[in-house]
């Protein structure tokens, strides 16, 4: 059981209600900030969903992506750097993940074919994921077996892995819903487990805050 670690969450506070008040649940201080620096202290890294990544960041032009803020991008990739270098875990929800995968040089599809079952339409859509690695020890195998139900409200996924980083499961339509790195204490998850915690979301993040406390 994890002993109250503290979680930077890199993103403006009116936009991460959802990912505070799940973590409070879970007895857990958090800090949410736009200035990288100010995170030091904190024991581990949440990147929060949010709008589209500059695509300029994985070098292509616009064509579909939506609600941008590249100062925000800015800030998450820098945040993501230094906690890197200070060796703490990070965990990447669905625009997260996007970022830790622009982040180790890897690309996005910034509107796939099958957006229709996975974007958000008035509310969440949920689908099935399914187990992709090679090893049962992987965090998605010790925490859902083969597969799991999720949540998705995203219309974009990972198109070229970034340099280091494993799938680890993806929907039915191949699109990548979780990876993590092979070294490094990163993974990330396409859904939104802050807004599913009775349904498995609970176990994600306080697997996340175990790695936290170690």
């Amino acid at each position: 059981m994890y002993s109250s670690p503290s979680i930077a969450i890199a993103g403006r506070t009116q936009d991460t209600v959802n990912y505070e008040k799940a973590l409070h649940s879970l007895g857990v201080n958090t800090l949410t900030s736009i200035d990288p620096e100010q995170c030091q202290n904190c024991d581990g890294l949440l990147l929060p969903g949010g709008g589209d990544i500059t695509p300029a960041f994985f070098g292509q032009r616009n064509r579909g992506s939506r609600t941008i803020d590249t100062e925000l991008d800015i800030i998450q990739l820098q945040t993501l750097d230094l906690f890197m270098k200070w060796k703490k875990p990070i965990l990447g929800i669905c625009k997260g993940l996007q970022i830790i995968n622009v982040h180790f040089g890897g690309t996005i599809c910034q509107h796939i074919k099958t957006a229709g079952k996975h974007e958000w339409i008035s509310r969440d859509q949920f689908h099935y994921v399914y187990h992709i690695g090679c090893s049962r020890t992987d965090f998605f195998y010790q925490l859902y077996g083969s597969s799991a139900f999720v949540n998705s409200a995203h219309h974009q996924a990972v198109h070229r892995l970034g340099r280091g980083l494993m799938p680890i499961c993806q929907a039915g339509d191949g699109v990548i819903e979780a990876l993590c790195h092979s070294t490094l204490p990163i993974f990330a998850v396409q859904w939104h487990p802050e807004r599913m915690m009775e349904k498995g979301g609970e176990e994600l993040l306080t697997y996340f805050l175990n790695s936290c406390s170690k």
